[in-house]
C-alpha cells in the first residue's frame, strides 16, 4: 500500500485560461494595478468550473482563480458519453448562447469561450453559436455555463 504512487488532484483537470486583464483602482497616490484571471476547469469527463480571482500580480491571480473554479464545479449530463442530451439556450448579461448536440464524428463547432467550457467537459459533438453581440470572453464562458446548468439527463424510453 505504501508503495503505491500517489495520483494528485491536480493532474485529474485541466485548465484553460480565458481570460488576464489589468485592472486599475485610482487611490489618492495614483492608480494601483491588480490582475484579474479567468479560468476554466474541468475533468474531461462531465465536470467544469469557471474562477474568477484577483492579485496582486498574474501568478497569484491565476492560483487564486483555480481555488475558485474547484470549488465551482458541477456535473453536466452527457448523451452517450460524447455529446449533450438536448438543445439549450443561456443568457448572461449582454451574452447570449446556444448549444446544440450533434451526431458522433462532428467534433465541436464553437469558437472562443464556449469552445474551450465544452472542451474542458469532455463534450466531442456539439455546435454552438454565440447571439449576443460582446465580445466579452467572461460572459460568453458564464453564459455557457448557465447553458450547461439547464440541462436534464436524457430520459431512456422503456419498452
Amino acid at each position: 500500500m505504501r508503495n503505491m504512487p500517489q495520483i494528485k488532484r491536480e493532474e485529474l483537470y485541466k485548465e484553460k485560461m480565458l481570460d488576464l486583464r489589468r485592472v486599475t483602482r485610482v487611490v489618492a497616490g495614483g492608480k494601483r494595478f491588480r490582475f484579474r484571471a479567468t479560468l476554466a476547469l474541468g475533468d474531461m469527463k462531465g465536470q467544469v468550473g469557471i474562477g474568477i480571482a484577483k492579485g496582486v500580480d498574474v501568478a497569484q491571480a491565476v492560483a487564486k482563480a483555480k481555488v475558485v473554479a474547484r470549488k465551482a464545479l458541477f456535473t453536466v449530463p452527457l448523451r452517450d458519453g460524447r455529446t449533450l442530451p438536448h438543445e439549450v439556450f443561456a443568457k448572461y448579461s449582454a451574452a447570449k448562447v446556444l448549444i446544440k448536440p450533434a451526431p458522433p464524428g462532428h467534433g465541436i463547432r464553437a469558437g472562443g469561450a464556449v469552445r474551450a467550457v465544452l472542451t474542458l467537459v469532455g463534450i466531442k459533438d456539439a455546435t454552438s453559436k454565440v447571439l449576443g453581440r460582446t465580445p466579452n470572453k467572461l460572459t460568453n464562458a458564464l453564459a455557457t455555463l448557465s447553458a450547461l446548468r439547464k440541462l436534464k439527463p436524457s430520459q431512456v424510453k422503456k419498452q
